[in-house]
């Protein structure tokens, strides 16, 4: 299985950190995120990667074209694309009916031999990873105007896109180039019944913000970094 990472975003909300330095090269634990997420797939045997360059992408390229032992193709997608261009433009590269499809931020203990065997079981051409988060805020719950109870930062009862996909490779004759991934093809295709999703409970979290960043850091440094399962072996 080949696995497309997005790594192309300017992350404007991590600045000034990533005006010199890409949001994929933020180190985690003394490594960057996206050698984080590169690991996770490769303990489930999946090494084969396809990453969709844009902003700083020579950064990138210079930090992962030698000392990894997996297959690594780098492709400048542009640096103003959105993700579905970005898609659009490695689909020479995709050899096989289906491919992962991630992000270069976000972090996650989902099963991905269960994720491709949910993907494998249906019709559809594309399988999204869905996660309840927890609220960033605590909550305040009230009987009239008294408070009854505080529930710090609980988790949401809504499902969000936590990414980590499996996409069939059918998916590019159904894609116009430009067209935006999460914006228009996918509610596109959710509206032909094409799109599943896989729900997981487990740990996720993404590398938006500096505070973020400052978490993972923490969880790596307590030992309860839940995606690190190489790091467990």
């Amino acid at each position: 299985m080949q696995v497309v990472i997005l790594c192309g975003g300017k992350g404007i909300r991590l600045w000034p950190d990533s005006v010199t330095v890409p949001k994929p090269l933020i180190r985690i634990g003394g490594a960057p995120v996206l050698e984080h997420i590169m690991r996770y797939f490769a303990h489930y045997g999946h090494t084969d990667f396809v990453l969709c360059l844009g902003y700083k992408g020579e950064k990138i390229r210079e930090a992962f074209q030698n000392g990894l032992p997996w297959n690594i193709g780098f492709v400048d997608t542009g640096e103003g694309s959105n993700k579905g261009e970005r898609v659009w433009r490695v689909r020479d590269r995709i050899h096989g009916p289906d491919f992962f499809l991630a992000y270069g931020d976000d972090l996650s203990d989902v099963d991905l031999a269960k994720l491709l065997a949910f993907h494998r079981s249906h019709q559809g051409l594309a399988t999204l990873t869905t996660v309840n988060p927890t609220c960033q805020f605590g909550i305040i719950e009230t009987q009239g105007n008294q408070v009854s109870r505080f529930v710090e930062k609980p988790r949401l009862n809504r499902w969000i896109n936590g990414g980590f996909f499996v996409l069939s490779r059918r998916i590019f004759d159904h894609m116009t180039p430009g067209e935006d991934l999460e914006g228009v093809l996918l509610p596109r295709l959710a509206g032909q019944g094409l799109v599943y999703a896989y729900k997981h409970e487990g740990f996720w979290a993404c590398m938006n913000t500096h505070q973020d960043t400052r978490l993972l850091n923490e969880l790596w440094e307590k030992g309860e970094a839940e995606w690190a399962k190489w790091n467990h072996d």
